[in-house]
């Protein structure tokens, strides 16, 4: 049975946790052996949901140090994990960002997307683990090619899966699903949604703006913001945010992380959802809305382009995003059809079975004899 090590570098919900774990646990159906390894932050043990009992979980503890500035944070989290972690123990070795890329060394690397950092860790963190792989993934034809513009290297594009029966079935008529729905429609009245918490990338201020545009003319739309789990420090930006809210008027309802049973419904419940994050390799939480048949406007980006085609509003600036979010308050069928049928073409299964294909291709101890020794 071929071994594969999934490593990921945290246990909360964010995008490449996700992935992995969904990754892993398709893998696990497809008659691999997989274990996921993560660093375990804040005293965390687990990871945010239960894991399919047939891949194995290993998290390595990361105490915190008072103090410590995201450099020294980053160094730190790739010597911990590079101490506790085994190669030799596993046919394929596939690191999901930049801090696992950098601790197990020869590996396979999905790069979700591509940052630009000015602190000299992550900078050199970024570069070593795009170049240093044995193989690239991508999630988008996007990224893969910003990754041949920037770096000539041709990494292969194998799509997110998406868990899109769960969130359709979070905006069914199931009785319970219609109760979930409205304990947060209850809670929060009618309400925009952005999943991903505050902080640049998520273009979270540009957010604010918009909002403050549609709300002159929808006064009781709540604006609602679930997530935020980062390893960056983001205080300077989440003050910036505050003071911009402050300034036009807005108390946004910030939830959080939202237990990852719960978040299905919540997302269903919403009357939009705006997506402005200004990188992003694929767009997942957006992915998930339109499975739940929300309406979804997102930052008009070359990845959107390619990954949502017509079933999403694409939008620039506070005013036109404003506009594209007061025309999809309307209910649009077509629209709302085109998106669940989007979000139920993309199959943790197949996904998982394009990196078994990659494996087999990439990896000449992949198909070693049973019994012969491990990379």
């Amino acid at each position: 049975m071929t071994r594969i090590a999934l490593l990921t570098y945290s246990t909360k919900p964010r995008g490449g946790v996700v992935h992995t774990l969904a990754l892993a646990e398709a893998l696990a159906r497809a008659g691999a052996s997989v274990t996921v390894w993560t660093l375990g932050r804040g005293g965390d043990t687990g990871f945010f949901r239960p894991v399919d009992p047939a891949v194995l979980v290993r998290v390595v503890p990361f105490p915190e140090v008072e103090g410590e500035h995201v450099g020294a944070r980053i160094l730190r989290s790739v010597e911990v994990l590079r101490a506790a972690f085994e190669p030799r123990a596993y046919d394929v070795v596939h690191a999901q960002d930049c801090i696992s890329a950098n601790a197990v060394g020869r590996c396979v690397r999905t790069i979700h997307h591509l940052d630009t950092f000015t602190t000299p860790e992550l900078a050199a963190c970024h570069e070593r683990a795009v170049v240093e792989p044995y193989a690239r993934i991508c999630v988008s034809r996007t990224v893969a090619e910003e990754v041949e513009a920037g770096w000539g290297l041709r990494p292969t594009v194998i799509p997110n899966g998406v868990d899109h029966e769960r969130f359709t079935a979070a905006a069914g008529d199931d009785p319970a699903a219609v109760a979930a729905r409205a304990r947060w429609q209850r809670e929060l009245g009618r309400y925009v949604l952005a999943v991903g918490g505050i902080e640049p990338r998520k273009g979270s201020i540009d957010l604010l703006d918009a909002y403050a545009v549609l709300a002159r003319e929808h006064p009781g739309l709540a604006l609602v913001i679930a997530g935020g789990e980062t390893l960056f420090d983001y205080r300077d930006y989440r003050t910036a945010f505050d003071d911009r809210a402050r300034a036009l008027g807005i108390e946004p309802r910030v939830l959080g992380t939202v237990d990852h049973d719960e978040l299905p419904a919540l997302m269903a419940g919403a009357a939009v959802f705006p997506f402005l994050s200004t990188k992003e390799g694929f767009g997942l939480a957006a992915m998930e809305a339109l499975a739940a048949g929300v309406p979804v406007v997102v930052r008009d980006l070359p990845v959107f382009r390619e990954v949502f085609g017509g079933a999403v509003r694409f939008a620039t600036g506070p005013a036109d995003t404003a506009a594209a979010m007061a025309a999809a308050l309307t209910p649009d069928p077509e629209r709302a059809h085109r998106g669940r049928a989007l979000a139920a073409g993309f199959s943790w299964d197949a996904a998982a079975a394009a990196h078994l294909d990659f494996y087999r291709a990439n990896t000449p101890a992949f198909a070693r004899p049973p019994g012969g020794p491990p990379a």
